[in-house]
């Protein structure tokens, strides 16, 4: 594999409503990993997200409607399959994810195709509850069997992905609800893909509403479960991945 600093790395940024957050987060990605290239995809705003962030220095790419964050990271792999990128990183806009994170997932790829960062294995302080850590702890179980290796986090949004990645999501990435963490490790075991993860910090949302209540909670333990299911039982068609770099 390439070294760390010969590596073409494309940020990937979804972005719905994020006007509040998204310039601070463009200027500390770009302050951590300034030789990096930053793609900021505006998964259907009504806010100024998309203008904001183009003042700030990132490509942007509009999506007429609102995808999710899956359809948002579709059009980045796509994006950078086409510019020859060697590896992507998904960064949340709401200031979640610490830039200062992206050297050691990067070094990460050094003996995997996808990292995650993970914010239960054993730095920081983040802690879930309720429906929602019971959903996380038996993904994690599951997940963990299925690519033989310890996973703690297999929902977290913050990975950075090789070229073997990159060409299996550029081909399909799914975008249904979970779907962008759940179906797409599956299709990444499938493909025998190499997955590792490595501990974290998850800071305070900079900007907008989080999403976590005891109904939506529950709602969320009931998805992952289907969503889980979904993924074990559906045939996507084949792509190859085969090729390394």
């Amino acid at each position: 594999m390439t070294s760390v600093t010969s590596r073409r790395v494309l940020i990937v940024m979804p972005a719905l409503n994020e006007s509040a957050s998204v310039a601070s987060v463009i200027e500390q990605v770009k302050r951590a990993r300034p030789e990096a290239d930053l793609l900021v995809v505006d998964d259907g705003s009504v806010d100024d997200t998309a203008a904001l962030a183009r003042a700030a220095g990132a490509e942007v790419a509009r999506l007429a409607v609102n995808l999710g964050v899956g359809g948002a990271m579709r059009t980045g792999f796509r994006y950078a399959a086409a510019r020859g990128y060697d590896v992507v990183v998904q960064v949340d806009a709401d200031g979640q994810h610490d830039p200062e994170e992206l050297d050691a997932l990067l070094r990460g790829l050094d003996d995997a195709d996808i990292v995650i960062g993970s914010r239960f294995a054993g730095k920081g302080s983040y802690k879930a509850s309720g429906p929602r850590k019971y959903a996380m702890v038996a993904l994690s179980i599951v997940f963990s069997r299925l690519a033989k290796t310890r996973l703690t986090d297999v929902t977290s949004g913050f990975k950075a992905m090789g070229p073997r990645a990159i060409k299996l999501f550029a081909g399909y990435y799914p975008a249904e609800y979970l779907g962008d963490t759940v179906e797409s490790l599956v299709m990444a075991i499938r493909a025998k893909l190499t997955i590792k993860e490595i501990p974290v910090i998850m800071r305070e949302r900079a900007g907008g509403t989080p999403s976590h209540s005891p109904v939506k909670s529950a709602v969320y333990l009931g998805r992952a479960g289907l969503a889980l299911l979904l993924a074990l039982v559906r045939r996507r068609p084949a792509v190859d991945s085969s090729d390394s770099a």
